[in-house]
C-alpha cells in the first residue's frame, strides 16, 4: 500500500515521462506535492524504490523509471489527498459502552515515518476512553516512548486537533511528509519532539516544519 504522497508523487513522475520522456527534477517534484523542502522528495523516492514502484538509473542525473503503477491506477487518477492522519475522524457509537474508531495504520515511536490511511479497519475501544473531540487510533511501531509505557505494537487514541499544550503526548507532522509521536515541547520558534527512551534523541524543528495532528487520550494493549 502507498500513501497518497507517495502515490501523487508516482503518478507525476509517470506523468512527466509519458510526456517528456525526462524525470522531473527534486524542486519540480517538491513544488507538485506542495512539500517544503527537498528531503520529503528523498523520503519518498526512497520509499518508493524500496517498494519497487521506480528504479534510479545508473550514471544519469535526474533518471528515476517507473517500474509500475499500484493496481488499479492510472495516471489520470492522481489522488491529491493528504498522505496523514486528517478527514472524518468521527467515532461510530457500538454496544456495550464501545465506540468504533477508524484505524488509520501505524506511527513511528521513534524515527518518523509516513502514518499509512487505511480507511477499511477499524477498532473498538471503551467509549471512556475517547475524549470529546474527534478521534482515531494509530497503531505504534518502535520503542522510543517505553519509558512511558507506550510499546511497540500498543494502539493510541489519539484525538484530532491542531494544537497541543508542552507536555503532552501528539501526533507531529514534520514537513509535510512524517508523522511520528513524541511530548512536544515548544522552546520560542523551535518545536521539539521528545522520545521517551534514553537511546534515543530528541529531535528539533523550526516551528514552521512541524504541525500537530492531535494529542494522545488513551491507549490500549492486546494479548496473544
Amino acid at each position: 500500500m502507498l500513501t497518497a504522497k507517495q502515490q501523487q508523487l508516482l503518478l507525476f513522475i509517470d506523468g512527466r515521462l509519458n510526456s517528456g520522456g525526462v524525470s522531473p527534477s527534486f524542486d519540480e517534484m517538491k513544488d507538485a506535492l506542495g512539500l517544503k523542502s527537498k528531503s520529503g522528495v528523498h523520503r519518498l523516492i526512497n520509499a518508493l524504490e524500496e517498494r519497487g514502484f521506480i528504479k534510479r538509473m545508473a550514471n544519469r542525473a535526474r533518471a528515476l523509471e517507473v517500474v509500475k503503477l499500484p493496481d488499479g491506477v492510472t495516471a489520470t487518477q492522481v489522488d491529491q489527498a493528504s498522505n496523514v492522519v486528517e478527514g472524518n475522524f468521527g467515532a461510530t457509537a457500538g454496544s456495550a459502552g464501545m465506540i468504533e474508531l477508524p484505524l488509520h495504520g501505524k506511527i513511528a515511536a521513534g524515527t518518523p515515518i509516513e502514518a499509512l490511511e487505511n480507511a477499511d479497519s477499524f477498532v473498538h475501544v471503551p467509549a471512556t476512553m475517547v475524549g470529546r473531540g474527534n478521534c482515531y487510533a494509530l497503531e505504534i511501531s518502535g520503542e522510543s516512548m517505553v519509558d512511558l509505557g507506550i510499546l511497540d505494537g500498543d494502539t493510541v487514541i489519539i484525538e484530532s486537533g491542531p494544537t497541543a499544550r508542552s507536555g503532552e503526548i501528539v501526533v507531529a507532522l514534520v514537513d509535510d511528509v512524517e508523522a511520528t509521536l513524541k511530548t512536544l515541547r515548544k522552546d520560542g520558534r523551535s518545536i521539539a519532539l521528545i522520545p521517551a527512551n534514553k537511546d534515543h534523541d530528541t529531535q528539533t524543528y523550526d516551528a514552521d516544519r512541524v504541525q500537530v495532528q492531535g494529542r494522545l487520550v488513551g491507549l490500549f494493549r492486546q494479548y496473544h
